[in-house]
This record gives structure tokens, sequence and C-alpha cells, in this order.
């Protein structure tokens, strides 16, 4: 009856508040001075008045309408609630299906109308370079250039540079690949040091010598390990009376190797990434990880980016570097006929801007290098056979030569005049490719100059040719050595601009450069999914990385606040680093690529799952802390972990077993952890030793639960291990806490019910008195499940997502149309000529065929109160299909999980197909690391292979009226190829190198888990799609769907111990909710002076995601609300303050405004913001 009082008065005031609104719009109306002033002229007629008035009511009540339709859902849920059974106690209806009862706690979803404005685009010009438009009008068509075989014949005036010189910088670099022939360590020792301890000798012989290094993962290593004398020759000179924190970049007082310019560290980042797989939550910390390293032991603060060896291009990275306060970039491995066409277009040099951007504010000048690649050969000009002349490594006698059959020679006073000539007729021929008159021309390889002998070559014979180029002013050219800023630094000034600025004339590019390809139809689309065992693992390490670091500078802010910060381990500080670089280490572009031997592949899962475990030891520790009643309590004791661990892998290539928590007579407790920045209503799955198990809150209310058995196998039920599933509705980043106990509670503990189909096999089958279970022999007839928002059909023969003309398999409950969705698996061969697919390369044999299991799949359906799911097992894969019963993000998809194990394939690759009546008409989206979404258009006139892109988290089809999103927990490679369908390479096993390095197949396949969720949503009407828009976003659920699988909730059981134990809390750090197009990507603890321990100070970095309104809006489960852009920090975290707060550049190095003292911020929609902050 209280109850029933308590929904009236809700009801009446909500009524209230409506007629309110109306009666202020009216006012609104009636008084808005500017209203007016837009409007125009009015008749002064009073009717034509009231008829604007009613217009612009109109449109404030259209605004107004999606509010007020949740207001109703609302006041509908509290009224079920009523009139239903007791508070989420689940209910079996008559027709055979489980109800979960509303909360008793509505929730709303608010959206500003302003927010919705940004996905609209329109705002801005367009540039000049749409990259999807170039793909779409390029032949593709691979004619002979001569000896620039992928290029075209260069010619030129010689008086072309009578009134301006050419001005050469040569760029001596060395790319070292942090693992991939040989495991990082041991490059390290047989190569990398030795080229490193050169540098800083012969670099000081000549102060014209410059090099460029890119990959800082190695020279830390390098670091650490040489003397105080080298470290001096080497590091920056920080000006006298300097302290502390760097301001920007710093004023040189005396010359070292630094300071000088001889030496350039490019990009900064740990390593030089893969920019197709890595998300870019791992990119932006492995470039923190660089440049916070190099401030703090060299002085030095990155300018320009190189990634001379990632096998494709995303704009994220230029979008980063730009934040990171990077003015310019180079990029090397784009498709062949795209560097032709730029070249004969005079466009390899851009300002590369973000689809969305309006006001180019993420502008970044980019250098795109013109030929095959990066090697000698190919970097002097257009012809390699001259240009390997003039790489002195290769001089007679040495271990390497040129495959042309021409051998470098020696300069001497006798030749240096023919060979400078020769050599000055390629740079000019290169020069023609440019807009301008300054010259880039690197001048290294893999692992160059590792030995003295080489310096010496190089530099020597060089500085000859220079010397009498320079000395002919009739010649017209300036050459020398530089660094990459050098030449930048040079294009600047001729063009008569300033750093990073647009030089006049040169164009503006949007889009990305996948997929690439360097010769013939050899399409690097194979390692958007080679190896995805540890492309799954890298992810499940940046969840615990990203968790572990929230949990840990939460937990040392409170134990400082509380004077506790001597009893907490400061010192899993170290932990956290180590877990960073690892992670750090895995994105370079030969390690989650999948293109590395198998002995390094080895010695990189070693070290990921080292990382993992030392993070789940911080997660325990920090957890442990907060989630005290009495903090006094607090004893770290790390030989006896208050908490264990969810589960733990055996080793670095086994899948995870969960942690079965032992129940007996005393009670046992489980603490939860919501990673996400939004409170959480989710199902939790525990598993138990004991079916009859009672599952408390933390206030001691009994709770309901779904009990169900574990399966071994398809059809044996492991003994005394049972799954205990309930919804835990979780505060934003924090804690929860459960209690089990040893008994029954009849009315809670729920068992699900299980059938099992055979198809005719004869197998035994295990079975336990706690759950139903029934045994179909030989039904083939498909069945549904179902929730509150969808009904699914399965077949009944191979247990599938199911589709035909009649049945469709996916249908709203909400929705008279039904939405076919299909799934099927099918194989890939590749081909029987002498180019097969391999580690990087997919080479099809054709059209996919289907795949034909040897017998029939076992069927087990599991049906109960909160989860239902359909378990078909293959030989070659398991698939899990399981529907949430639950309101909100959690019962919005389909969960599809696929166990794949091919180890007995011969060349084959597994794929997944999912068809729909979806009317994509060539057009399909994938995502560019996690960050932006790419719409792609399949075209006909490339190969099968070549429409395949990566897809880090997500691609989906959309219509006029509906959307259809494939989420993904591990990257893969997707494409569309026919209308309606989606089609995911799920794993690739391959007998044969692919002649790109790598000298071996891929025959090191694990038992993987793919994890996916299937989200199918509703155009609203009136929001149709904009054709020919170069971008598209998710929906606001979209992005909750991808975040509620990659963050999963972490179950750590309290360890047994002896009772009375002490009281737990559940901890709630935020004391307002973040918005919900807010992303808070980290709070990072900096680094102290001494490198293991924390400092005071946290790196905080938020992203505003930019999201489709058009899709029509759920109740998410929670209070959802935008806020325009703005977040109060000051107010954001429950007893804590906010006693400094910096903006500053993502990384770090340049702060962006003094200090301030006012705590609200600001963000524009897709924006990624980093702040200096100390909580106390």
């Amino acid at each position: 009856m209280k109850l029933k009082k308590q929904v009236t008065v809700c009801g009446a005031a909500i009524f209230c508040v409506a007629v309110f609104s109306l009666y202020l719009m009216l006012d609104r109306v009636q008084h808005d001075p500017t209203r007016h002033q837009n409007g125009g002229n009015f008749p002064r007629s009073q009717i034509s008045v009231l008829q604007n008035r009613i217009e612009q009511l109109e449109q404030l009540l259209e605004e107004n309408h999606e509010i007020i339709s949740h207001i109703k859902d609302s006041v509908l849920e509290l009224t079920a609630n009523v009139e239903g059974p007791p508070a989420l106690l689940p209910y079996y209806t008559a027709n055979s299906s489980w109800v979960v009862p509303p909360e008793p706690r509505p929730s709303f979803f608010s959206i500003s109308p302003q927010d919705c404005q940004f996905a609209l685009g329109g705002r801005g010009q367009k540039p000049e370079l749409q990259m999807l438009t170039v793909s779409e009008e390029l032949p593709f068509d691979n004619v002979d250039g001569g000896v620039w075989k992928q290029g075209f014949d260069i010619s030129y005036s010689p008086h072309d540079w009578d009134t301006e010189d050419l001005q050469v910088f040569v760029v001596p670099h060395s790319h070292n690949d942090p693992g991939w022939i040989k495991t990082f360590d041991k490059y390290y020792t047989e190569q990398t040091q030795h080229i490193l301890n050169s540098m800083v000798s012969k670099l000081q012989e000549d102060p014209r010598r410059r090099f460029l290094w890119a990959e800082v993962s190695f020279f830390a290593k390098w670091w650490d390990n040489i003397n105080a004398q080298k470290k001096a020759a080497v590091r920056r000179p920080v000006p006298v009376g300097e302290h502390g924190r760097a301001v920007g970049p710093r004023m040189v007082l005396n010359s070292r190797l630094v300071g000088n310019g001889q030496l350039e560290i490019a990009t900064g980042g740990w390593v030089m990434p893969d920019e197709a797989n890595s998300h870019y939550f791992a990119l932006i910390d492995q470039l923190i990880e660089g440049h916070q390293w190099l401030e703090k032991n060299l002085g030095a603060t990155p300018r320009s980016g190189w990634a001379v060896d990632p096998f494709g291009h995303s704009p994220t990275m230029p979008y980063l570097l730009r934040r990171a306060n990077l003015t310019s970039m180079l990029i090397q491995r784009v498709h062949y006929a795209i560097k032709k066409h730029f070249a004969a277009t005079h466009s390899l040099e851009f300002m590369w801007r973000q689809t969305w951007d309006s006001d180019s504010s993420t502008d970044i000048f980019c250098h795109m290098m013109p030929f095959y690649s990066y090697d000698v050969p190919h970097t002097c000009g257009p012809d390699p056979k001259i240009c390997c002349q003039f790489d002195f490594k290769r001089l007679p006698g040495g271990r390497i030569n040129c495959p042309w059959k021409v051998p470098p020679r020696a300069i001497t006073e006798e030749n240096v005049a023919e060979r400078a000539g020769l050599l000055l007729d390629q740079y000019r021929k290169k020069s023609r490719l440019f807009r301008s008159n300054v010259l880039l021309v690197p001048l290294g390889d893999d692992f160059r100059y590792d030995k003295p002998h080489e310096w010496d070559a190089q530099f020597f014979n060089y500085q000859r040719l220079f010397d009498f180029l320079n000395s002919k002013p009739d010649l017209h050219v300036q050459a020398q050595f530089g660094t990459l800023s050098d030449y930048f630094d040079a294009l600047y000034k001729r063009t008569g601009v300033e750093p990073g600025a647009r030089p006049p004339g040169f164009p503006v590019l949007s889009g990305d450069f996948f997929s690439y390809a360097d010769r013939e139809d050899h399409y690097w689309t194979g390692y958007y999914t080679s190896r995805p065992f540890y492309k799954s693992l890298d992810r499940v390490l940046e969840a615990h990385l990203r968790g572990a670091e929230i949990l840990y500078s939460l937990a040392v802010a409170h134990a400082r606040r509380s004077g506790l910060a001597s009893q907490y381990p400061l010192s899993n500080f170290a932990l956290l680093t180590e877990a960073r670089r690892t992670l750090g280490l895995f994105q370079h572009h030969d390690a989650i690529t999948g293109t590395a031997k198998e002995a390094v592949v080895v010695d990189y899962g070693v070290r990921l799952l080292r990382s993992l475990v030392n993070l789940k030891q911080v997660v325990i520790n920090a957890a442990h802390y907060l989630v005290l009643g009495d903090k006094e309590t607090y004893h770290f004791d790390p030989e006896a972990p208050f908490l264990q661990m969810d589960d733990t892998r055996l080793n670095h290539d086994a899948l995870p077993e969960r942690t079965v928590i032992q129940l007996d007579s005393s009670p046992r407790y489980v603490v939860l952890f919501n990673p996400l920045e939004q409170e959480r209503l989710s199902v939790v799955s525990l598993l138990v030793s004991s079916p009859r198990v009672r599952v408390l809150s933390e206030e001691g209310q009994p709770l309901a639960v779904q009990i169900s058995a574990h399966w071994n196998s398809a059809t044996d039920m492991a003994p005394d291990v049972y799954q205990v599933s309930l919804p835990v509705r979780l505060p934003a980043l924090g804690l929860g806490v459960l209690q089990l106990q040893l008994g029954l509670d009849g009315p809670r503990t729920l068992p699900s019910s299980v059938r099992i189909y055979l198809h005719g096999r004869q197998l035994s089958i295990s079975r336990h008195e706690a759950f139903p279970l029934r045994i179909i022999d030989s039904g083939t007839s498909d069945f549904t499940l179902s929730n509150r928002y969808m009904q699914v059909w399965f077949s009944g023969l191979t247990g599938l997502l199911k589709g035909c003309v009649s049945w469709q398999s996916i249908r709203r409950v909400d929705e008279e149309q039904e939405q076919r969705v299909d799934m099927e698996f099918l194989i890939y061969g590749t081909r029987t000529s002498k180019d097969k697919s391999g580690a990087y390369l997919f080479l099809p044999d054709g059209e996919a065929k289907p795949y034909v299991p040897k017998d029939p799949p076992v069927l087990r359906v599991t049906e109960g109160p909160f989860f239902s799911e359909v378990v078909a097992y293959y030989e070659h894969v398991h698939q899990v299909v399981r529907l949430y019963n639950l309101p909100g993000v959690e019962g919005l998809s389909l969960d599809v999980s696929l166990l794949v194990d091919i180890r007995d394939y011969v060349n084959k690759e597994l794929a997944l197909r999912i068809q729909t009546y979806i009317h994509s008409q060539g057009t399909f989206f994938t995502d560019l690391n996690g960050f932006q979404v790419q719409p792609r258009r399949y075209l006909k006139k490339l190969p099968l292979q070549a429409n395949f892109y990566p897809m880090p988290v997500m691609a989906y089809l959309q219509d006029a009226q509906n959307r259809l999103t494939l989420h993904t927990a591990q990257a893969l490679g997707v494409s569309s190829l026919h209308d309606g369908q989606l089609e995911v390479i799920l794993d690739r096993r391959l007998m044969q190198d692919d002649n790109r390095g790598l000298g071996q197949g891929l025959k090191d396949n694990k038992r993987t888990c793919n994890h996916f969720r299937l989200l199918l949503e509703r155009r609203t009407a009136g929001r149709e799609v904009q054709d020919g828009l170069s971008t598209s976003y998710p929906s606001l659920l979209s992005h909750l769907t991808s975040m509620y699988l990659n963050t999963p909730v972490l179950a750590l059981p309290v360890a047994k111990r002896q009772l009375p134990g002490p009281a737990l809390r559940s901890f709630h750090p935020l004391a307002s909710s973040v918005p919900c197009d807010f992303h808070l990507l980290n709070l990072r603890t900096l680094q102290a002076e001494d490198d293991s321990l924390p400092s005071a100070e946290t790196a905080l970095i938020l992203h505003r995601k930019g999201f489709d309104c058009g899709l029509e809006a759920k109740n998410l489960g929670f209070n959802c609300t935008t806020s325009q852009g703005k977040v109060a920090l000051g107010s954001l975290f429950h007893g804590l303050d906010v006693v400094f707060l910096q903006p500053t550049s993502l990384t770090l190095l340049y702060p962006l405004a003094s200090p301030s003292n006012g705590t609200d911020i600001y963000l524009e929609p897709m924006e990624i913001a980093t702040f200096r902050l100390r909580l106390g």
C-alpha cells in the first residue's frame, strides 16, 4: 500500500512537471526576443503571430517528446512493479517464459538536442582528397612504369632550379623492430646496443652528421645499461635554474647530441605501433610512456612522426600526434596505386584532417614516401638500380650486395663528379613529385649502422658527394645530412609558414590508407586476423591495465588523504609501469599483427601473461583497501592476499579457468569491480562448489539467483562445480560486495532447465537432480529464446541463428516486422600458384565455401530467469549464443562466443558470415582503433581480399530502417562482400611463408575464444541516413554495448579466513555521474623522481564520443544524460577534492593553460583531453 502511495505521488509529480514545462515553453515563445529577430519581419496581423507561435511550440514539443516518452516508460515501470509480484523475484509464465519484473527504481535517458547536431555533419569545407572517393575513382590498373615499376617516367629541365636551389636532406636512420625474427632481448644484445653505442662516438666525430631514432623501448633498455659519460654525451642539458617538470621545449645551453639536433627521436612512442589492430587506449598509452621517459631522461620533446613500417595507416595516429603537439609526420606503406596517383598530382604532402573536423584544428602536415620501400634502393629516386649504388654498406666484399648486379663504388676525387651527377639526377627526378624544392632522402633500413664500418662507409662517402655538389653553384643544389625535423623546418621556411601550418596550395586530405598492397594483388589483409589468440589476450591485458590504473590511483589518493599511505603498497607502481611497457611493446607492428616468428610470439605471450598476473595483484590490493569499512584495519600481506583472482591461466597460450568458490558452513564474500565510468546493471556468474547456495546483498538482503550446471563438454557435467548467476547493479568505477552461503532459498534459488539435441548420435549424458534435463534424440524443429526486447530463432539442426523467407531469426518484441539474421561458418582456401596466403597476405582461392562438419552438432539449450543460451558443438568451433533477460544494455544485444580450434587444418581459414535483409547497397562501416568509424564501399574492380578491413571493436550495416552492429572483443578482419552480409575471419592456419621476410607460415594456432555482441537497432522515423557522408557514428547504446563487452565485471572472492572478518562496504568513487557520451579513458598515476614510486599527480584522460541520435533510444538501465560537453570535475570524486588541475597536451609534455582554480571543463565531440590532476 505504501508503495502504491509513492507511485501515485510520483506520477502526479511527473504530470505537474510536464504541465509546468509546457507553460514555460509557451512563456519562452512569447518573451524570447531572439525568436522575434530570427523569425524575420512578422506580419502585423494577430493571426500570423499566433501561427508562428504555434509552429514554434510544435518545434519545442518535438524536442521534448523523447524526454516525455521516457517519463511515460518510467511511470509504466513503477506501476508494473506495484501490480506484479515482489520486486526482482522472477516468475515463470503460462507460455513457458521467464519474466524479470522491473526494478523499483526506474532510470531515464535524456539527451540534449544540441548534442545530436554533431553527428549530422555538414559543417566546414570538404577536403580536396577524400580517400573513400579516391579509391572509388582510381582504376588500380598496375601498368608497368619502367625503372620505377609502379610509377611512371619522370622528366625535368636543368633550369627548374635556376630561381631556387634544390635543398636535399639525407636522413640516416635505423629501423629496429622490438621483436620480429628475433626476440626483443636478442635483437638488443646482438644488434641494437651496438647501433646506439656507435651512434654516440660516430656523431661526435663530425658535427655535420645526423641520426634518426624512433623506438623508445630499445633506447630505454640501452640507457639503463650505459655509463654516465655516454648519457651526458646524449642528453639535452637542463638550463641552470630549471627544476621539476618541463614547460614545453627547452632552451639549450651547450652542445649535446639531442640538444644540438644531431640525434632526433621521432614520434617518441614506446614502439612504432601497428595502426590496424591496435586500440586507441593502447596507442595513447605507449605514446605517453615513451614521451614521459624521453622528458625525464633526455629532456627531449618529439616534434615529428615517423612511421615507415606499419602495414597501412589510420587517421587515428595523426589525431593523437597532433594532440601530443607534434606538427609533422611521415608515412610509407600505402597502396602502390595510391602512391602513383598522389605522385602524379603532386599530392604526396598534405594536411591530414579528421573527417569530423570543421575548423582544421586536427590538421597535421604529412609526407608520404613515394616509392616501394624505405630501404636505400627505394629512397634516393625512382630508379632502385641506381639508388642501390649509393648504399655504401653494399660495397664489394660486404655481406649484402645489390640485386640489380651493379655494386656501389667508393667515392674518390677521380669519380666524384660522375657519381654525384648520377645521384643528383635521381634527387631531381624525385623532387619533381613534390610541391617544394626541399627534398627528403632517408638513408637506412632494418637494424642498419650496427657496425662502425658501416657508419664510416655511409658518412665519409656521402660527405664527399655533398662537398662536391655544394661547391658547384651552377648545379643549384645544397645537400647535407639532416633529421626529419630539419627537413620539415626547411620546407616550412621555404613555403613561408609557421611549423605545422598549411603551406599555400598544399591539399587537405581525410580518410585512411587501408587496405595496403605492395605489389600486384598482394593485399596485406591477412594480418588483421593472424594469431587471434594473442589479439584477444592483448585486449584482456588492456582492460586490466585501465582498471588497475584507475583503482590504484583512487586507492593511493584515499590512503594519502587518510594518512595511511605508509601502510599501502605504493611499490605496486612498478608493476603498473611494467604492464604499461608490456602492452606498449605488444602494439609493435610485428607483435599484435601476428607476424613474428613462433619463438618471438612465445616471448610476447610470456610477457603478456606475467603483466596480466601482476595487474590482477594491483587490482586486488587496491580493492582490498577501498572495500574495507574501517581503513585502520588494513594490512597488506603479499604472502596472503585478501582477495583471490577471478581466473587463472596455466600458461601464456592457455584459456583462462575461472576460480571456483568453495562453500562451507561459514559465509564467503565476493568483491565485484565495475571498470566502467557508468553505473552498470549486469548478470554476474560465479562458479561455486555446491548447487545449494544463497546469495545476499551487502545489506544482507537475499537475492534471486539462477543456478546452472558447469559443463566439461557437450554432454558431461563437471562434478562439484556449479554456476550461480544473478543481476547486480554496480557503482561507476566502483566496488560491490556479495555474500554467499551454503543452503537453499526455495523461491530465490532458481534452477536452469536444459535440453540436449543429439541428432541420432549415441552419447552418454551425465545428469544432476538439481537441474531438469530433457534429451531430444532426433528432433530438428526450430526453437526460440526471448527476453523483453527480442525473440531469437534458432535452427534445431545446426543451433545457429536461423532465417528464411517466412521465419526471421531476431524479432524485437515491440516490432511488427521481423528481421532476418542468419549465421553460418565458411572456409577459405589459398591459391595453388606460387603466391599463397601467409601471416601478412590473404590470397584466397576464390569465394569461401560452406563449412561442412563430419557430424551434426550436439546442441545444448539452457533456459533460466536471468539468461538463456544455445551451445552448438562442432568439430572446429563451439558456439555459445546467450540472451540476457535484463533491462538496459545487457538485454538489448545477443552475446556470441566462439571457441575456435583449427589445429588440424591445412591452408584454410575459418570465417563467420552474418546474413541479413538490410539493404546495405555495397556500403558497410568499420571502426578505426576503437576511436572512430570509417564508411567502406565494396569495390567490384578489386579482388576479394582487397575488400577486407581491420575491425578492432565493431562493424555495421545499415539501411533507412535498421542498423546491425557486430561488436568484437578482439581485432579481426571483416568485409561485406554482398548486400546485407558481414563476414569475419576467425582464425587462419597457413603452411607457408608469404615472402615478406618472416620465413614461416602460421602453424602455432591455439584454442581461441572470439567474443562478440550482436546489436540490432531501428532508425527513428524522420532520422533517415544521409547519403555520401564521410563520417558515421555509433549510437550511445552501441558505444555502451562495446564497453560492456570489452570491460567485463571482475569478480574477486575474499580469501577464506577465520571469522569474524573485517566489515566490507561497497565503494562509490564518483559523487556525480559522468555524462554518458564521456569515456574516462584513464586515470594514470604519474611517476615520482624515483622510477618505482608514484608522484602525487595523475593524468586524467577523457574522451567525448561522437554519437548518432537517429537510432531509437532505449532505457539503458541507468540514468543516461548528456551535458553539451561540460563536466564539473570539482564535484566528481566522492571523498576527494581536486586540489590541482591543469589541461595539458595529450602526453603531458606541454601545459595548455596555467593551473586554474576552476574545475569545470568542456570538450568538443570526438576530442580526447588530458589533465594533470592532484586529488586530496
